[in-house]
């Protein structure tokens, strides 16, 4: 039987080692982590990560890569299973140094489900050792989603941020989220876009989407997860929606 537990997989000899694992609705993890990078890979239901710089959501089919030592939590949303690759430190030179959400592509399901029913310590030479270089090769070349919520350092845009994630249906416009930051507009719109690399409206729908994905994976009724993230229609929700998810 292969452990369950991620510290298990930290020190093994081998550049990438999985270990698949189920939650029930509404697990989550306290904020930890780990040696080694992990990708943390939704194969049915979503989970939602966060961490200092960022909130991440992590569809069926989707996968968030965490540097090695980034502290992280994860919330479940429905039942989840899931597939964590812990990947050797000296495996990844030239990797993202930040979290980002990935698209998984067949090829890099495939590899990794197929290296779950090899040995742990797998042949390095032979079919273990050739999945784990295309796990390794997959994740290098996946390309970043739009499901990532940069946070600010600065306090005050911080709290604005904090207070979308929050309230996402608030109706409260730019000028009324400056003026309760006590910032002018103007330096509001910098802040933002230099340290998000987004602007506050592009932010506050990416918010919204991300608290619909997680409504809509605990089963709440679709027409209520529009009201409940401050639309007034499902078909304006779903828009924006389908511009943050890639094609299927």
């Amino acid at each position: 039987m292969r452990s369950i537990r991620a510290e298990d997989y930290q020190d093994i000899p081998r550049a990438v080692a999985v270990m698949p694992k189920t939650f029930a609705a509404d697990s989550r993890t306290e904020r930890h982590f780990h040696p080694r990078a992990q990708l943390l890979y939704a194969t049915a239901g979503l989970m939602m990560a966060t961490a200092e710089d960022g909130t991440w959501v992590v569809p069926e089919g989707h996968a968030l890569w965490i540097p090695p030592r980034l502290p992280h939590a994860v919330a479940m949303h429905g039942a989840v299973a899931m597939c964590s690759a812990y990947l050797a430190v000296e495996a990844i030179a030239g990797f993202p140094a930040r979290a980002r959400v990935i698209e998984v592509s067949p090829l890099l399901a495939a590899a990794i489900a197929a290296l779950t029913r090899e040995p742990v310590l797998y042949d390095e030479a032979g079919r273990g050792g050739h999945l784990a270089a295309l796990v390794l090769e997959e994740i290098r070349r996946a390309p970043e989603t739009k499901l990532t919520l940069p946070l600010p350092s600065d306090a005050r845009l911080r709290r604005i941020c904090l207070g979308l994630i929050e309230a996402p249906a608030t109706s409260f416009d730019l000028d009324a989220w400056a003026d309760r930051a006590g910032l002018s507009r103007r330096t509001l719109t910098r802040g933002f876009r230099r340290e998000t690399g987004l602007t506050f409206g592009q932010w506050r729908a990416r918010a919204r989407v991300v608290r619909a994905l997680a409504l809509a994976a605990d089963g709440v009724a679709p027409r209520q997860v529009a009201a409940s993230v401050g639309y007034r229609s499902i078909q304006a929700l779903r828009g924006r929606t389908e511009a943050l998810l890639p094609e299927p």
